[in-house]
């Protein structure tokens, strides 16, 4: 994990996040067999929309972490989501493995040129925001802090409001 945070500071795990997150958007319209875009299947939206608690997370840290503010829970209640959505993006993963590693099961059916390279940039992409995910939580650790709200509560008169 140091290597990954040497080679990513947070500013760039952020970015790099919200940009992986916008194509893998775009891509989860995109029919690998066939080569055409879906707009009006329903389950082409699922991605989208659980990637907008994503992108809500990695705002709410880059709040955090330009205004130097500690962690709340809303805060903690995203994070939490988020812990969800990482499992999608593993089973996301392991389909998109699943795809480009079978696909010599249909040799005899006409697979359109762009599977192979489509196949393998789908998974860097979700092995990629994984790993950022997970970097992004290790950076909420250490530059946001943990979620130890009874000791907040310990600092705030009540008195002198």
């Amino acid at each position: 994990m140091k290597l990954l945070k040497t080679l990513f500071p947070w500013k760039s795990t952020l970015l790099l996040s919200v940009c992986i997150l916008l194509v893998l958007n775009v891509m989860s319209f995109y029919g690998i067999y066939t080569n055409k875009f879906y707009f009006f299947k329903i389950d082409n939206y699922i991605f989208p929309i659980l990637s907008l608690v994503h992108l809500v997370f990695l705002y709410v840290m880059w709040f955090k972490i330009k205004e130097g503010e500690l962690s709340d829970p809303p805060m903690r209640n995203l994070e939490f989501l988020l812990y969800f959505i990482a499992l999608v993006y593993l089973f996301k993963l392991v389909e998109s493995g699943y795809v480009l590693f079978t696909a010599d099961q249909y040799e005899n059916h006409l697979i359109p040129p762009t599977f192979i390279p489509v196949g393998i940039l789908l998974l860097v992409l979700y092995t990629t925001l994984l790993l950022l995910t997970l970097l992004t939580f290790s950076f909420r650790r250490q530059l946001v802090g943990t979620y130890l709200f009874d000791d907040t509560n310990q600092h705030v008169d009540h008195w002198n409001s």
